[in-house]
Formats: structure tokens, sequence, C-alpha cells
């Protein structure tokens, strides 16, 4: 099931308010009608950044993350999308930062492009993805940024096993990783040593694309491979990684398996997919002689993609615009 048919993208965001356990009557609130965010970015080249928090059942992790993404990132704006958590999660989040609530568990698909929504309609020039349950460390984000913008990529990934680290994952899902990676590497001709981490910063021209499509279920390697054939520019840096201390992984052994066999299809199949259309890719197209200097520029030329959802929102009315290109 599609994540437009189940989550229309305006009516579930106009508003959720969010209690904190020692500040109960204390709100976060997303208002699309509203302006883009009031504050501005207080990084020095002036482009907005995101982080993405998903969190489904992290009530032991996601508390300490946020704080210490605020700490270390305070130029990042913080979004944490509940995906329909079925514990207290949404009461261990702190007062103050912006909370979506699906109404159910949809994934870690609808999770994110409903991040990369809300990141478009806001205007965002960058967004991270950084998993709540803490295996991603808040401190090597910024390295991310510096090579998405550094080497003029378009999505770049950290990656767990570039380097050797204390990190280890147990032998089944370092084997499907190593069997995924050798099929996309077949396919697009270019190593990605850990393409199901979902640790990764895209720019504006990739929110664009994942706001409007995104694969549903286990979407890491896929967004790689559809990236590379629409003509993105991928990129891949050496990261270190926590082990997970809360909460339990999604994939078990068993699933795991499922996992490798379902991907493994995806992955045949979006040799034929082309799940955004022509004018959502092309800009996104590098061209390769645009000066790394002049991305901030190029950013700030693009017309806002917000402008035209600035309408108050009536149930039953007319479907909203689509955002421009």
């Amino acid at each position: 099931m599609r994540l437009r048919e189940v989550f229309p993208p305006i009516e579930y965001l106009d508003r959720r308010t969010v209690p904190f356990e020692s500040e109960p009557l204390s709100h976060a609130t997303v208002d699309v009608n509203a302006e883009p965010s009031v504050a501005k970015s207080r990084a020095p080249d002036g482009l907005r950044r995101l982080a993405i928090v998903p969190v489904f059942n992290e009530r032991g992790s996601v508390s300490k993350l946020l704080h210490r993404l605020r700490r270390t990132l305070p130029e990042f704006d913080l979004l944490v999308i509940d995906d329909g958590s079925t514990d207290d999660t949404l009461r261990c989040i702190p007062s103050g930062v912006t909370v979506v609530s699906l109404p159910f568990n949809l994934g870690i698909g609808g999770a994110m492009q409903t991040g990369y929504k809300y990141a478009a309609l806001q205007g965002y020039d960058i967004a991270v993805q950084v998993d709540g349950d803490g295996q991603h460390r808040p401190s090597e984000v910024r390295r991310l940024v510096r090579k998405l913008l550094s080497e003029n990529a378009d999505l770049v990934v950290g990656s767990r096993f570039m380097e050797e680290g204390r990190y280890r994952q147990t032998t089944p899902r370092r084997a499907g990783a190593w069997i995924l990676g050798g099929l996309l590497r077949a396919m697009i001709g270019q190593r990605v040593s850990d393409c199901t981490s979902g640790f990764r910063a895209a720019n504006r021209r990739v929110i664009r694309a994942f706001a409007h499509w995104y694969p549903e279920d286990y979407p890491e390697p896929e967004v790689i491979l559809l990236l590379h054939r629409a003509g993105y520019r991928i990129d891949e840096i050496p990261v270190r990684m926590r082990q997970r201390r809360e909460g339990r992984s999604s994939i078990g052994m068993m699933r795991g398996l499922y996992y490798v066999m379902k991907v493994t299809a995806c992955l045949l199949l979006d040799q034929m997919r082309a799940p955004w259309p022509l004018e959502k890719v092309t800009a996104g197209a590098n061209s390769g002689g645009s000066p790394v200097g002049s991305r901030a520029d190029v950013y700030r030329q693009e017309r806002d993609p917000a402008g035209p959802w600035r309408q108050p929102v009536h149930a039953g009315g007319p479907t909203p615009p689509s955002i421009p290109t």
C-alpha cells in the first residue's frame, strides 16, 4: 500500500500536540500553513539543515539521542517521525522538538518519506537521517554534510565497513549486506560498502525527489540504485556507529533472509522502474561543471517548493497543488 493512499500529506501534518513527561502541557507543533521555519539557519553558509529521526518504540534511547543532537548540532533543526509507537516513546521526547506522529506503523519507508515531505515543504537545503535507536553518532553528522558539500554529491552514505572498527553485526546480517552490496556493484558499477546503512545526508534535489516517491519497505539499497539511474551522484564515507543497547532490531534471522530475497527482487525490478517524473530528476542530474563553491547559490536560486501549499486546508476540499519543480 502506498504512503499517499493512507497518509494524505497535508491533513495529518497540519497540527500535532505532544505531551512531555515533566511538562505535560508543553507543545510541539507543525503548521503547514505557516511561513517556513521562523528560526533562520545558524550555519555560516546559510543553508538550512534538518535532522530527521524516525522512531518506533524507542523509549529507551530517543531522549538521550535528541539531547545529544541538540548539544552537538545547534545549527540543525530536529524532526521526530513517530511511526505509530505503541509504548510511551512520545512522552520521552524533550519539549520543543517538532514531532509528526503517524496514525499507525507504516515502516521506515513511510516514516522517512513523511520526513522528506516536511523538509521539502519547509524549504530545507540538507536533510540527514539519524535513526532513533542511538546507533548513529551525532558527532559524525557534520562529516556527512561536509562530504555532501565539498564533493558536490547529492547523497552521502555513512558506512560502518569502509574502515575496521568496533561495530559488529551478526553473521547472517553481514552476509545479507555483502550479497546486496555485490548485487548493487554489478548493477551500477560503483562499490557501496554499506548499502543498508540508514545514516545518510541528502541535498535539496534529493529531498524533493524523496518527497515525491520513496520505497516503502527497507528502502536503503533501492534508493541507491534508483538515484544512480536518475543521474544523481552518490558518495560514501566511513563513520563510527554504536551497537544497539536499547530496544530490539526489527530484522531477526528469518526476517533477514526474507529481507535479502525481497530486496534482491526489488533491485531487479528497479532496473525498469521510473519512480520520479522526468522533471523531478533532470534538475538533480549532475552536469559535472558546477564549481563546489556555487552550491549554496544554486540552492538559494531554486523556487520555494512550499509556495502553492500556503492555503488553508478544508476537509473535503480539492487536492492541494503539486510541489513545483
